[in-house]
């Protein structure tokens, strides 16, 4: 099946259909970070020919999107995870800094169409337009699929879990694997999301009866609750990994 690709700037149109197939793959509290929307209309209008969709007869069936950075090459160089590299590109641009590499943001297929390699193909076309823009290196701060099984467990022991065949265990990771990337490490503080018990109960859709650390739907690491201070924090661990 062949697609046509092109940027969301391109076919402003689309937007809501994107947004609609897109945000059924994210958990609701992920919206909530309060740092991206500070960014997000800056990194549109900044970065709008690194957005792109993916469409099968005018339909949205995929979509990608991330950002210029400055890095030095070194893990230790990197930003701390998802808020922060879009904080770093916008304050790169603005600031006059040339970017030495391309961050993946997030790449998402619509449920329609599951299961024909789109996730790939957007990566590969993010790719090919980072190498034409000269950028070096192109990394991303993965949200893996599976982790949220495993809430207990550090983002760094989940990257060394195996199959057999040596690659990871979680799906995500290994399409990555499979285009050629290798693991750097955790991207501690990716995401932060606080809020009001009674807002993470709506977002988590569960109680939170009393002060403690919950294991939420869909969240790669535990809640913190403080029921006397009206307040729940939740600080998630992703993953850096670096495409050839």
């Amino acid at each position: 099946m062949s697609f046509e690709v092109v940027t969301s700037n391109e076919r402003p149109d689309l937007a809501g259909a994107a947004a609609s197939a897109f945000r059924e793959r994210w958990p609701e509290f992920i919206f909530h970070d309060e740092i991206p929307p500070q960014y997000m209309p800056r990194v549109e209008a900044y970065f709008g020919h690194f957005d792109i969709l993916l469409l099968s007869d005018d339909q949205v069936a995929a979509g990608g999107w991330g950002v210029p950075i400055v890095w030095d090459g070194t893990p230790a160089g990197l930003p701390s995870g998802y808020r922060s590299a879009l904080v770093a590109a916008v304050e790169d641009h603005e600031h006059g800094r040339s970017p030495t590499a391309f961050s993946f943001m997030a790449a998402a297929v619509a449920q329609d169409f599951d299961k024909q390699g789109l996730a790939a193909r957007v990566l590969e076309a993010l790719t090919s337009r980072a190498t034409a823009a000269g950028l070096a290196h192109v990394v991303a701060p993965l949200r893996p699929t599976w982790k949220h099984r495993y809430p207990n467990v550090s983002m760094g022991e989940y990257a060394t879990w195996k199959r057999t065949d040596g690659l990871s265990i979680d799906p995500w990771i290994r399409t990555h694997q499979r285009l050629g990337a290798t693991i750097l490490g955790p991207a501690t503080h990716s995401m932060v999301v606080t809020g009001s018990v009674e807002q993470w109960e709506k977002w988590a859709n569960m109680p939170l009866p009393v002060t403690g650390q919950y294991i939420v739907p869909d969240a790669l690491n535990l809640l913190h609750v403080d029921r006397e201070a009206d307040m729940a924090t939740y600080d998630e661990e992703n993953l850096w990994v670096q495409h050839r």
